[in-house]
This record gives structure tokens, sequence and C-alpha cells, in this order.
């Protein structure tokens, strides 16, 4: 079973903006944006501490990201509309079109909506592989694909991507490793007001491990790998970012663009 996350290939299909080069998404997009502070709403709920997954827990996951992405955008005297949460189970419609049972969370830019598929979450909790940490670390990852939007990111990489077919999986793994880093910055801002331990954000990383595109070949035992089609980035590139956002606050550090 594939584990990844399918909403930058919703973004990259879906976008619109100015042509150009992969080499005009630059990272300065995030140059104005301050180091990350709390928001308004100081204190996240306690996390569940059962292997089970709270809608009320990723509501508030999704509120407190907002939060502080709005407050960021606000810092940067840019405009942010805030994004939408639907948490579900089974089939799922959006303007991005009909998902199937299992699809896992997914933000669509058609209706600016982050969608929280239950039954993934509670199919990997089930394999130990994502408490609540690592919960909050995907709802991070969704609602970053929304603050790429606001920003101008998702237009400029679908319009690389259109002006260059043959680096389109590069451009979706490097949006993918971006997300993941802007999860981190806004981790790095809610840690301090929940109660995770280091121990629950180890878990976290352990799930950026599960969800890489070589994690199943690892897991057989392949390690000569043929990355052309990949979309999400490496095991251990989705936890550099991760660790990267986490450990810096900034969105400035976020830029996997100027890599490789």
């Amino acid at each position: 079973m594939r584990r990844l996350f399918l909403s930058t290939v919703t973004v990259i299909a879906t976008a619109c903006g100015s042509s150009g080069h992969p080499s005009s998404i630059d990272g300065h997009e995030f140059d104005r944006f301050p180091p990350v502070g709390p928001p308004a709403k100081a204190q996240l709920p306690a996390p569940p501490r059962t292997l089970q997954v709270e809608r009320r827990y990723l509501v508030a996951l999704f509120g407190d990201a907002q939060d502080v992405w709005q407050q960021e955008f606000r810092s940067a005297r840019l405009r942010y509309d805030p994004a939408h949460v639907v948490v579900f189970a089974g089939v799922i419609k959006s303007r991005c079109g009909e998902h199937e049972e299992g699809a896992g969370p997914f933000y669509c830019p058609g209706d600016e909506t982050v969608y929280l598929d239950t039954d993934f979450f509670i199919r990997f909790i089930h394999g130990s592989e994502l408490d609540a940490a690592a919960q909050a670390y995907i709802v991070g990852h969704e609602v970053a694909h929304h603050v790429q939007r606001m920003a101008g990111i998702a237009d400029r990489v679908g319009a690389a991507a259109d002006a260059h077919p043959d680096e389109k999986n590069k451009l979706t793994t490097n949006t993918e490793l971006q997300a993941d880093c802007l999860a981190g910055v806004w981790a790095r801002s809610a840690y301090p007001r929940s109660a995770l331990t280091p121990t629950d954000l180890v878990k976290a990383l352990e799930a950026a491990d599960a969800i890489g595109d070589d994690f199943d070949a690892r897991r057989r035992g392949e390690y000569f790998l043929d990355t052309s089609a990949w979309t999400h980035g490496s095991s251990r590139q989705r936890q550099l970012w991760l660790r990267t956002g986490f450990n810096s606050g900034r969105p400035t550090a976020c830029n996997p663009f100027g890599y490789g």
C-alpha cells in the first residue's frame, strides 16, 4: 500500500499563472515572513493518548495552523483567505473530483479545503505509526498546501510544470517537501503550547519516514531505486525538511526548490 499524500498532484493539475522555468521558483516567496510566534489562541487541547482518532483534535490542529499562518501573512502584509476543513470517512466528493475510500488526506485548491480522512488515520494508527504528533504533522502538511496557494507558489509550480513537463515530478516532489517544512514551521509554534513530548516528536519523524516514496521498497530490501517517478520525496528528504522547518521556525528556510 502506498503511503503518500495526494494533495500536490491536485495542486499541479489545477494551478494556473504566469509561465516560467522551474528556476523561477526561487524560494524568495517567504522572505517577508517573520519567524513564527504563538497565535492569539495560545493553548492546544490535550492530544488523545490512546490509539484513536478524535475529530475534535484534528479540527483543533487545523484551526491552530490557520491562526498561525493568518498571523504570518498579516505580518508580511499579504492577504490570507482561510481554508476550510472537512473530516470524512469513505468516499468524498470535492471540486477536485470524487475520491475513493482510503484516498487519504488531501488539499483541494478548487474549493480551498483540507480533507482529512479518518479511515487513513485509523489504518496507520493501528500500525502504531500515527500518534498525536504524527497526526499534527499530516494536518500541518495539508494546511501548508493552502499556504503555498496563498503565497502564489502553487501557481508558479503549475505554470512551470506546464511549460516543462519533464520537470513535473521534480516540481511536485519539491512542493511536497516544502509543505513538510512549512508543517515543521507551524509545529515550532504549536509544540510549546501543546502537551506533546519529545517522544511524540520522534513519532512525527517516524511518520515522515513511513510516507517516503522509497519506504515500501526499502522494506522489501530494494535499495537501487528509480527515483524518476517519485512525487513526494524519499523518507530521508521528508524527515530532513520537517526538521528544517521545526528547528528554524522560519518560512524562508523552506526552499527545497534551491536544491538539486
